[in-house]
């Protein structure tokens, strides 16, 4: 798919050049001499026609007119080169895909060293730039009916770089393996519902343990009758399409303690059960799996990568339906722990099915329990929607999980989580917990609820129900990184 080439990048006869350019203010040093020298110097007229902008943001595809032998360049703005990081060209690189994709690019060659400044290493520029131009072809074609026009692929990248091949190549593939798992993260939320059931992401991970070497387990009703989750299968009861309760281990040795642990909401629908959605809040709710979506693009990603540490996925899928054996308000509830629950919200179904995912695999031997859910429109009353919430109980693991969601450019903001907002939870005249005490401090009651499960074992709570809508994928590559790290 890629290779590593030194030399002259100006040989390629690649369709398309990617170059970067930093604004210092804009100067003809680097590979940017190297091109206009091709030119001809005609590129000085291009910058100062206004054609060509270093600027973060920017982005221009110009015709080589046979200058050189590739077809196109395409320039990627990157901003002021003191101030210019990962982020910026993972950015850069986003914009210049999307604008050079209508041309139908089947190989292109990557001029690495343009990327380079005191702030990004080759290798680093290397990841950023794969995992952005991947991540930036993404298209859910969904189930349109073909056209006449056949779809070209991209069929091979050529980096050219005077930096270690090895190291470079490495980074190559870390940035494709980081884009591959959120993309499939992305496609598996954008699937229709009736062709995303429980029993499909159920396959879904079937798939994954046969190509990575996963251990699986796919809990069916009965089993789940058997052991008491109560709290998932009242939520499971009023629908005819069988739940899942999915377990993924990703065992690199023999050690299997203090596993690192993700959680994922597989709501594969929401109706909001007999507390029903409006007409308009229930379109859309396909993406209440968004969280088992991100969780089993994680483990994606660790297949292709293999951390040293063990990781585990827990999955409970199911849809959140009406019929006469649906759950209702009022009905009192009996957890896999033991712990008793009083519905007063059947649309606050999330919780009550992370409830039995997070006792079973703390009965799993999870250490740390990471938790990902479109679980409260409250947080984004209260963060909008570029923003994914997090809850607590152990601050020096969360802070491992936010130094994550740094590097992975995806932002995390902690909410409290106060002794007062527990009473909350555990106020009821008929059981131990409240699934929905009220909609003041919506976010914190609803992951504050799925705390009272994780009890002592370090857990961190992130609420996507925001940021999974704005950037669908979100959270794959935080959990991923995690677990490399």
């Amino acid at each position: 798919m890629f290779t590593i080439k030194n030399g002259p990048f100006t040989e390629t006869n690649a369709d398309a050049l990617l170059v970067g350019l930093f604004d210092k203010p804009l100067k003809f040093e680097g590979v940017l001499k190297t091109l206009d020298e091709s030119f001809q110097g005609n590129l000085t007229g291009l910058v100062k026609n206004g054609d060509l902008s270093a600027k973060k943001g920017q982005a221009a595809v110009i015709p080589t007119m046979s200058q050189i032998q590739t077809k196109r360049i395409v320039f990627a703005g990157l901003g002021k080169e003191k101030e210019a990081d990962f982020h910026t060209i993972h950015e850069a690189v986003t914009i210049a895909a999307k604008q050079s994709e209508t041309y139908g690019l089947e190989s292109i060659a990557v001029a690495l060293d343009s990327f380079v400044n005191e702030n990004v290493t080759a290798v680093e520029a290397a990841k950023a730039i794969f995992e952005a131009f991947f991540m930036a072809r993404f298209h859910y074609s969904g189930y349109r009916t073909p056209g006449n026009e056949p779809e070209k692929i991209l069929k091979s990248i050529d980096v050219w770089t005077e930096a270690d091949a090895v190291e470079v190549k490495a980074a190559c593939e870390v940035g494709r393996a980081m884009a591959g798992g959120t993309n499939t993260a992305r496609r598996l939320t954008a699937t229709p519902p009736n062709m995303m059931t429980a029993s499909d992401l159920a396959h879904h991970a079937q798939q994954l343990a046969d190509q990575y070497g996963f251990d699986i387990e796919i809990l069916e009703r009965e089993d789940m009758e058997k052991i008491g989750m109560g709290s998932f299968l009242a939520v499971a009861q009023g629908s005819a399409a069988p739940p899942k309760m999915i377990t993924l281990k990703y065992k690199p040795n023999e050690d299997w303690n203090d596993v690192l642990t993700f959680v994922g909401k597989g709501v594969t629908f929401d109706t909001g059960g007999y507390s029903i959605k409006s007409k308009d809040g229930i379109v859309g709710m396909k993406t209440d799996m968004a969280g088992a979506a991100a969780v089993l693009g994680a483990m994606e990603i660790i297949g292709e990568l293999r951390p040293d540490q063990p990781v585990m996925a827990v999955i409970p899928a199911t849809d959140n339906v009406i019929s006469g054996h649906a759950f209702k308000p009022d009905d009192v509830i009996t957890s896999l722990s033991g712990k008793t629950i009083e519905v007063k919200n059947t649309d606050a179904e999330g919780r009550l099915i992370l409830a039995d995912a997070i006792t079973y695999a703390k009965q799993q031997r999870a250490g740390r329990i990471v938790d990902v859910a479109t679980l409260t429109g409250g947080v984004i009353i209260a963060l909008g929607k570029d923003k994914t919430g997090a809850l607590t109980n152990n601050e020096p693991f969360f802070e491992q999980v936010l130094e994550a969601s740094h590097e992975a450019g995806e932002f995390i903001w902690q909410l409290p989580l106060t002794e007062f907002d527990k009473k909350r939870i555990r106020q009821s005249d008929v059981a131990d917990l409240n699934n929905s005490p009220g909609r003041d401090g919506h976010a914190i009651m609803g992951g504050g609820f799925i705390g009272e499960f994780a009890e002592e074992t370090p857990w961190v709570h992130l609420d996507i129900a925001g940021s999974a809508e704005m950037s669908p994928g979100v959270m794959t590559r935080t959990l991923a990184i995690l677990a490399l790290s």
